[in-house]
């Protein structure tokens, strides 16, 4: 299995416009975050978790050629207003493209990409094929996807595991029957906004805490703020096992 972290960065993350921060005028390549989404490789099977506002350049970068599927964690536009970039995958693979997603996340997409789903398209909009989930697990292409609940605020999300990677984005707290879920996973990805409380996201410390409550062999944060400060300056403080993700950053598994 190869991951590809396509973005690593959230709608405060950089360049923040008018910002002079030391991080939005940062030149490390680390520094430069487009919104949270990873590609996910196993075997010939391509997935995408999230289709944010940079899903094109984000595609375009990594040089992604070929795309089976999308799963959303939820329905945030950070997270899902790329959908329409699908069409290419479309015309080059001749087939439309499985979304999968809670009934809430297929509801809100049918909602803002109308056009998409009307009795008469028009021609060249993105055809997809919507597919409801769960907490239950679900297949595709014999691949074994694993959603974790958790929780965004008050809002019900999922993360998902796929054999030893866990991937969670969003999240303040993660139930303990979730964290049975997690249990003997390799990597894990784990949501690390900024310093300072939030109302919907863990912060720094409280990440931490809970990748050390998990015990992966390594633990990446994502969904990062420019607000935390610099990729160089905040991963000297991490404890070992623990980094911070960037965009293009690859990892391989088995």
């Amino acid at each position: 299995m190869k991951v590809t972290f396509l973005g690593t960065g959230t709608s405060q993350g950089v360049p923040v416009i008018g910002c002079t921060c030391t991080v939005c005028k940062s030149l490390d390549f680390r520094d430069k975050r487009f919104r949270s989404s990873v590609h996910v490789q196993v075997g010939e099977l391509s997935i995408v978790i999230d289709t944010g506002p940079d899903f094109r350049s984000q595609i375009l970068r990594a040089g992604i050629t070929a795309l089976d599927a999308v799963i959303f964690t939820h329905e945030h536009k950070d997270h899902t207003a790329g959908l329409d970039d699908i069409r290419p995958f479309n015309f080059k693979q001749q087939r439309d493209m499985p979304v999968f997603g809670k009934r809430q996340v297929l509801d809100q997409i049918q909602r803002e990409f109308a056009y998409i789903f009307t009795g008469k398209k028009y021609p060249g909009v993105p055809q997809v094929e919507t597919i409801e989930i769960d907490q239950h697990q679900f297949t595709i292409q014999g691949t074994t996807i694993t959603p974790i609940p958790v929780m965004h605020y008050k809002l019900p999300i999922l993360g998902f595991r796929i054999g030893d990677f866990t991937y969670i984005t969003d999240a303040n707290h993660i139930p303990d029957d979730s964290l049975k879920l997690i249990e003997g996973t390799e990597i894990l990805v784990l949501n690390a906004l900024q310093r300072e409380s939030h109302i919907s996201h863990f912060t720094l410390q409280e990440a931490i805490e809970m990748a050390k409550k998990i015990g992966a062999k390594q633990t990446y944060f994502t969904h990062i703020s420019h607000k935390l400060g610099s990729h160089h300056d905040v991963d000297l403080e991490l404890p070992e096992g623990i980094a911070l993700a960037y965009d293009g950053l690859q990892l391989t598994l088995g």
